[in-house]
């Protein structure tokens, strides 16, 4: 009787132990979380990375480029990816109040890229005249045709570093960053706004 317990005892050991092993190797233990990637995450669906606009604006303003990367990482830290972008030029001058006029193209990754105008008055300590390639970061845009309206100058927006210059503008929850280098010269501070049209115009109003 003894002899029989110890043979079953002996089978149950041996059957808990493949069953143990069998389980052991369907269900491995969790492994370790990998390390965090060292490149930053991808852009979501429309909006472009901090690489992509880089890339763009070297292409765009060449050798006059120094500082870009700076600019749109201090754009980044305020308002998050941008969903679209504008390539253009612009001319403007100003004795007290001033005049700017401008034409590009808006680049979006998903609704197409789209012609647009701009034209805007400025007021304050600002003297000269300057002739600019202009890019303009684009967010929180909800359709193309939403860039054409007035966009008026954030307070305290004003950013330079390696030639170039960064302001911000906003309306309706949509912000407009444009970043200019070009020739001619502008000098103090000024407020406005910049109105984005379909066609050219020469009221900036």
């Amino acid at each position: 009787m003894q002899s029989r317990m110890r043979t079953a005892l002996f089978v149950l050991v041996l059957v808990g132990w493949g069953t143990g092993s069998a389980l052991a190797q369907a269900n491995p233990p969790p492994q370790a979380n990998p390390p965090p990637e060292a490149n930053p995450p991808p852009a979501a669906g429309g909006q472009y990375s901090s690489n992509e606009v880089v890339d763009a604006g070297h292409r765009f303003f060449g050798t006059i480029s120094r500082g870009l990367a700076q600019i749109v990482e201090k754009a980044g830290s305020q308002w998050g990816l941008p969903n679209g972008y504008i390539l253009g030029q612009e001319a403007g001058g100003a004795v007290v109040a001033g005049l700017r006029y401008g034409e590009g193209i808006l680049y979006t990754k998903n609704a197409g890229d789209l012609r647009v105008y701009w034209q805007g008055p400025s007021l304050g300590f600002d003297f000269g005249g300057d002739g600019a390639r202009t890019m303009m970061l684009v967010y929180s845009l909800p359709a193309t045709d939403a860039i054409y309206q007035r966009f008026v100058g954030i307070d305290g927006s004003a950013y330079f570093v390696g030639g170039l210059g960064m302001t911000a503008l906003t309306f309706n929850n949509i912000v407009v960053v444009p970043i200019r280098s070009g020739v001619g010269f502008r000098l103090g501070a000024n407020v406005g706004y910049l109105k984005f049209t379909p066609t050219a115009t020469w009221n900036p109003f």
